[in-house]
This record gives C-alpha cells, sequence and structure tokens, in this order.
C-alpha cells in the first residue's frame, strides 16, 4: 500500500487560571494558586496514548503540540517525565517540533528554562494585545510588560523559535492601536507571528453578551495595512492568520492544513488517524472525553478515554480536505490530495474547473490554491465545494 500521511501528536491540558470570554476550546478556569492532578493526568495522558499505538504502529512522530487551556500551569517535572516515557512509545522524527503554549504570567516564565531542559523547542506565547484597556477587555490576566518580559525570559531559557499569539479587530481598537500591537511584537522579533481577527464564537461568554466591534471598513484597513508591515518586516504570511520568518512556518500546523494525520491525547483532544483496509485508505475522527474530571475517571473505565470517533466519508473528504489546504496561501500540490484521501485526483478536480473560471482559484491543474480574491473569501468558496460535493 502507497504510505500513510505524516503523523504528528497532540497533547491537550484543559485548565486554565481563568476562562477568557471569547474562548472555545476545552479550557476550564481553576484560579490562581491552584494545586493541578500532574500525576494523575501524566497517569492517564500515557495509558491514553497506549490504548492508541496500535492504530499508528511504528509511524515516526513529525511535531508534538501541547495545547490547552494554559499547558504551563503544568511543571517542568510533569513534561520531562512524560516526554521520557513518550520516547520509549514512539519514535520522534530528527528535527522533531516540540511546541509548548504558554501565557505570559511570571509563575509561568519562571519554568522556561525547565520545559526546554525536558525538550520542548518551541515556546506560543499568547499575548493577544500589548494594550491594558484590550488585555482588560479580553479577560487576560498579564500586563504588556510581562509580555515582554516572557519572551525575554524565553529567549534567556535558550529558545530561538518563538511564536507570539496577537489579536485583531478588537472591542474600541483604532487603527493606529492595532498596529501600535504589531509594533511591539515585532519589536521582539518572533520567529512566527499568528495576528488573528477576532470572532465571536459559539458557548462563549462574547457570544451570549456581544461587545461592539470594529466596523467591516476598518476591519479591512487593519488587516490591509498589517498585511502590508509584517510582510515589509520580513515576516511572510503562509496561511490565512500566520507569517514566519523563512524556514521558521510552524510544522505542526503546516501537518493539519496538508490533511496530516495526528494522534490526540488529553481531554477534549481530537485525533485524525488514517489506515489501509482492503486496498482503501479509511479516514477517522476521534475525540476523547472533555471534562477534566470525566476524563481521569476514563483511567477505570472498559471503554477507554475516546467518547466518539467517526469514518470519513469519501462524498465529505473533498470539503474536508479544501477546509484545510485552502488556509496555506500557496495551497498544496493535487498529488497531496490522492496521497492524503487516496483518491484519484480527477475526483477534485471537476469539482475545482467552475471554481477557477470564477476566479476563486489559480489556473494551475496541479495545485489547488485559492488566488488572492479566494482568499479574501474564503467560506464562500468552501461552500462552493461543498456545494459541489454534494450533486
Amino acid at each position: 500500500m502507497p504510505a500513510l500521511p505524516p503523523l504528528a501528536l497532540y497533547v491537550h491540558v484543559p485548565w486554565c487560571v481563568r476562562k477568557c470570554p471569547y474562548c472555545d476550546f476545552n479550557s476550564h478556569g481553576v484560579g490562581r494558586g491552584a494545586t493541578l492532578p500532574e500525576e494523575a493526568y501524566l497517569e492517564a495522558l500515557l495509558a491514553d496514548l497506549d490504548a492508541d499505538i496500535a492504530l499508528v504502529g511504528e509511524r515516526p512522530i513529525g511535531s508534538v503540540f501541547i495545547g490547552g487551556g494554559t499547558p504551563s500551569l503544568m511543571s517542568p517535572a510533569f513534561y520531562a517525565q512524560f516526554f521520557s516515557a513518550l520516547s520509549q512509545r514512539l519514535t520522534l522524527a530528527a528535527g522533531c517540533e516540540v511546541t509548548l503554549e504558554a501565557n505570559p504570567g511570571t509563575v509561568e516564565q519562571q519554568r522556561f528554562a525547565g520545559y526546554r531542559e525536558a525538550g520542548i523547542n518551541r515556546l506560543s506565547i499568547g499575548v493577544q494585545s500589548f494594550q491594558a484597556q484590550q488585555l482588560q477587555v479580553l479577560g487576560r490576566i498579564h500586563s504588556g510588560d510581562e509580555a515582554r518580559l516572557a519572551v525575554e525570559s524565553a529567549r534567556r531559557a535558550g529558545f530561538d523559535n518563538l511564536n507570539l499569539d496577537l489579536m485583531h479587530g478588537l472591542p474600541g481598537q483604532t487603527l493606529a492601536l492595532a498596529l501600535d500591537d504589531l509594533e511591539q511584537a515585532l519589536a521582539l522579533e518572533p520567529e512566527h507571528l499568528s495576528w488573528y481577527q477576532l470572532t465571536l464564537e459559539p458557548n462563549t461568554e462574547f457570544h451570549s453578551h456581544p461587545p461592539r466591534l470594529p466596523e467591516d471598513d476598518l476591519l479591512w484597513d487593519i488587516q490591509d495595512a498589517g498585511h502590508t508591515r509584517l510582510e515589509k518586516a520580513g515576516l511572510t504570511r503562509y496561511e490565512i492568520s500566520a507569517y514566519a520568518q523563512p524556514g521558521r512556518r510552524s510544522q505542526h500546523n503546516l501537518n493539519y492544513w496538508s490533511f496530516g494525520d495526528y494522534l490526540g491525547i488529553g481531554a477534549g483532544a481530537h485525533g485524525k488517524l488514517s489506515r489501509w483496509v482492503d486496498g482503501e485508505l479509511v479516514i477517522e475522527r476521534r475525540w476523547k472525553s472533555r471534562q477534566p474530571e470525566a476524563y481521569l475517571r476514563r483511567m477505570n473505565d472498559p471503554r477507554g478515554f475516546v467518547a466518539g470517533h467517526q469514518q470519513i466519508d469519501k462524498d465529505e473528504l473533498p470539503l474536508e480536505f479544501a477546509m484545510n489546504a485552502l488556509r496555506l496561501v500557496d495551497g498544496v500540490d493535487m498529488a497531496a490530495w490522492a496521497a492524503s484521501t487516496g483518491r484519484p485526483i480527477s475526483d477534485m478536480e471537476y469539482r475545482m474547473a467552475s471554481l477557477r473560471n470564477q476566479g476563486l482559484l489559480v489556473q494551475d491543474t496541479g495545485r489547488m490554491q485559492a488566488t488572492p480574491h479566494g482568499l479574501l473569501f474564503l467560506n464562500e468558496l468552501l461552500t462552493r465545494i461543498a456545494e459541489q460535493s454534494e450533486t
């Protein structure tokens, strides 16, 4: 059988100090100074991993991403033990990118050197804004000064690969304030910047009690001016909301957007795994129990940690693939479609022909790539692909 897609590992840590009003991730506020059940959670993570290993055989792990929640609430010792156990179970590919999401709080900063020693080689620091008023509205518990200190601490700890998360389109934000956030971020010389627009997601406080956001014309101005500034600074946009220095694109996220496979362990973690069955590629999504307490109880449950799973129907593959691939500015080679789905290129080509003629996809039959116009109206583009998939 042809080779299966590359494989990554996602690890979810569900706790945070306080739930932000815009956050729709599986995160649970515990307050400052809370004692987390590190030993129990480590035991559960490894049992979760052990149950999934049979699904991936000896495939190497190309990248690891530890998200949350706030993974930096866990101690360096927790991660040292985790990676020691992980190395006994799976092979990490040479140069494996290992990312930890961290908040700029002072406690987490003191742990950065320990994280580096544990095997983490990339930090993603959730700054969101440097403006005091914006941080307060967003429910963040750090200041702009603490964000700058966090980057300085990470550099002293030996991290030479940093991502900063920054938001725009915030309540009360002007063009000048948005650009000032970018200038302060650029002054810290991050290798990678995730710069994304605030959206009001279901099941969040902001969705229930919407703040007043900037008008559409201002949002366009912010995006245009911000994009120009980032490109001038040498950070190239390679994904809808991601900019990077040369050679510093997130390997983990590239695997997602290229429709690669990933194991997902931890409370609420999602995974996507492919396998050959009777000559046909079967692709399945799996997700784990969401509530931390319920997840920990699964240690003694014969059902294991999986809360649900679903095989992706071949008729749904075009939309599933496009939702990821078209986020990439350069798109993907159509060979990736065949390799990742087990379906012939012709299955996708006929769906794309009319979209090329409409100027939404580039006129290159060897790639699936949105035009600049298509990137601006990506949701509309995906809707049309979905409609064609149903005919």
